[in-house]
């Protein structure tokens, strides 16, 4: 009696090569498309990149974009603002740390206050680095924490460089409160990111993440979005608004060795 051959339980490498990508390898060959992380590209480049149709590229790149994997912009296609917690892995971490801490402690050593350095990760910020000798005690953060984007002078100053179709995906389930002075309308936050664009990048809370303290801060960006941010810390009846062009000069500084090292 003939018995018939069992079908394969795995493909051979030909046979998988020659079968028409996935949708998640599709997809997968977009996003990686995106190298360097920060860069722009027009639709026949990535298409070139990725050796797939124009058509099917296109119509991936339309639903990449409505969920905020990526964004569309003049100068072409870029990771989106999803992609922020994926940028948040050691060695992204880490070079944003190295570049950033001689300007910290020069920051924390002018002024004697609480440095934070931290980035966005969805709703919230995360912080890298705290430095402040004893003072820092007094400050209820800590290196590996998070807090909310909104209630802080930190997550401020980078949510304040994101296209509002972003921002409302990002708060459509509303504003969490974290204190009584926490920002809780929508479009006062907007008008509060509005503000901190026409001071350049400057953005202050005062009580809004925890009571009694209070926050300056500028984040650091490449050519296209905020990478993270530096904050000073102090109480709530302190003039932070003198302190302010200091922290924005570390942040462009920092922004401009980065800049200089990708």
């Amino acid at each position: 009696m003939t018995v018939a051959a069992s079908a394969p339980t795995g493909c051979s490498p030909a046979a998988v090569k020659s079968q028409a990508p996935s949708m998640a390898a599709r997809m997968t060959l977009i996003m990686e498309a995106f190298e360097p992380f920060n860069a722009k590209f027009l639709l026949d480049e990535i298409t070139e990149r990725t050796k797939l149709p124009r058509s099917t590229t296109h119509r991936i790149l339309d639903q990449l974009v409505q969920f905020g994997w990526v964004e569309h912009t003049p100068e072409g296609y870029g990771m989106g603002w999803r992609t922020m917690k994926y940028r948040s892995h050691d060695s992204v971490n880490g070079r944003i740390r190295a570049e950033s801490a001689p300007l910290l402690h020069e920051l924390q050593m002018r002024t004697g206050m609480v440095v934070h350095l931290a980035v966005l990760d969805g709703l919230n910020i995360h912080y890298l680095d705290k430095l402040g000798g004893r003072a820092a005690v007094s400050v209820p953060s800590r290196v590996g924490g998070s807090n909310s984007a909104h209630g802080t002078a930190l997550g401020k100053s980078m949510l304040a460089w994101m296209d509002p179709e972003d921002l409302d995906e990002l708060y459509k389930d509303g504003l969490p409160q974290t204190t009584q002075n926490t920002i809780k309308d929508p479009q006062m936050l907007y008008a509060e990111l509005s503000r901190i664009r026409r001071r350049g990048g400057l953005a202050y809370e005062s009580g809004e993440s925890f009571d009694g303290v209070a926050c300056v801060a500028a984040s650091i960006r490449d050519r296209h979005e905020p990478l993270a941010s530096i904050s000073l810390v102090g109480r709530t009846q302190d003039p932070l608004e003198r302190m302010a062009p200091l922290v924005l000069d570390a942040a462009r500084r920092v922004s401009e060795a980065l800049l200089i090292r990708a």
